[in-house]
């Protein structure tokens, strides 16, 4: 089945009125009861959702698993395998343009789900659209709202994933309603621009003035203002703490908490699990390299504490989690700033899942370490803000 053929199999365009590409958290399903009125494009994309409580089926690759990934366990090599089975070009060998019309390990999920039929519960979210000004433009934010029939709710402002550069608010929907129907919290998702359209700072100032919006609105979306808190995945894991740092630096309200899903910390190539994974799927170290070059102007850009994590100050910043995977570039610095946030006295919750690779966090329908971390996180959001 070629992509263009997997993508009408697919799609549920009849019954839903929006299309993400699933499992980027919580589980993935075609859901008819959304109520979902955001203004921003939806075009090639279709709505999926999870709940922890769903059981995984029992799933076994086909193939033997690849060298890289010997340990994979059983439903994170049958993603991969589908994954592969795309035949989808190198992103390193595309122009960002290019690779943002490519199959993404959401779809792949997705294709899994749909394969196995498995169910889900629908979503019980109110989803909006708004679009806010920033300095030399203006981004999107969808807006999730539990219809639980509270007066105020915490906030989650979300930062998705691909390395500045590639996917966006839509292949993460699956992510942000995860997290607001778990965790009982509106959440906040932010189209931040993109490179190399955009290049840094430009993710890093709009994901900022996002927070700052949050911090002066929060009311006016029912939101609870002093109990807001950062998540992000990848690249949204580096821009939720660079978003600390800039709070705490710029004397604005200190999130409640930050969660960064093997984030982007360093600007190191010689780490462990740099060396590791130069074969690695669905992020190996060729494509973070392609990521830093699309996205900075230059390499002194990447010795920046805002790409740099582990070398920044990470004195006074919120209580934090961190997600790691086994089979991921990202590994080692993730472990690092867990380390180095410890060191500076910063109350931190580290959690390797081991068997897994980068994306698996989203992927609880099928991956059952994937519900272990989004419990945990959700546990950890959910504490924090009952203080």
């Amino acid at each position: 089945m070629n992509y263009a053929k997997l993508k009408k199999y697919l799609a549920c365009k009849n019954s839903l009125p929006i299309l993400t590409a699933a499992c980027l958290l919580l589980f993935a399903s075609c859901n008819n009861s959304k109520t979902i009125t955001d203004s921003s494009s939806m075009e090639n994309s279709e709505t999926l959702m999870a709940d922890s409580s769903n059981t995984t089926v029992n799933l076994k690759p086909a193939d033997p698993k690849p060298s890289w990934g010997k340990d994979m366990t059983d439903p994170m090599a049958v993603v991969i395998e589908k994954l592969v089975s795309f035949k989808a070009p190198p992103l390193i060998s595309l122009s960002a343009q290019e690779a943002r019309k490519q199959p993404t390990p959401a779809d792949a999920a997705m294709a899994v789900i749909k394969e196995h039929k498995i169910s889900v519960p629908a979503s019980n979210l109110d989803t909006v659209g708004r679009d806010i000004a920033v300095p030399g433009g203006k981004i999107h934010l969808r807006i999730y709202t539990p219809k639980t029939g509270k007066d105020s709710y915490p906030v989650i402002v979300y930062y998705h994933g691909g390395g500045w550069v590639i996917t966006g608010i839509d292949t993460y929907n699956a992510s942000a309603e995860g997290l607001a129907n778990q965790v009982e919290a509106i959440v906040v998702s932010v189209a931040y621009r993109q490179a190399p359209e955009h290049k840094y700072p430009t993710a890093h100032d709009d994901s900022y003035a996002a927070y700052k919006w949050v911090v002066e609105n929060a009311t006016s979306i029912k939101g609870n203002p002093k109990k807001i808190a950062v998540v992000g995945e990848s690249a949204g894991g580096n821009l939720a703490a660079a978003v600390s740092i800039m709070a705490r630096d710029k004397g604005i309200q200190l999130p409640s908490y930050q969660v960064l899903v093997y984030p982007i910390a360093g600007y190191d190539f010689t780490t462990s699990s740099y060396k590791e994974s130069e074969n690695t799927k669905p992020l190996n170290s060729a494509l973070m390299k392609w990521f830093f070059d699309k996205y900075l102007k230059n390499t002194a850009d990447g010795k920046s504490p805002m790409i740099s994590l582990v070398d920044a100050n990470l004195k006074g910043l919120p209580a934090t989690t961190i997600i790691g995977a086994e089979y991921d570039p990202l590994r080692s610095e993730g472990k690092l700033l867990a380390d180095n946030l410890k060191k500076a006295g910063v109350a931190t919750n580290y959690k390797l899942y081991n068997g897994t690779t980068h994306e698996f966090f989203g992927m609880a329908a099928v991956v059952e370490q994937a519900k272990e971390a989004q419990a945990l996180v959700a546990n950890d959001l959910k504490s924090a803000f009952n203080k």
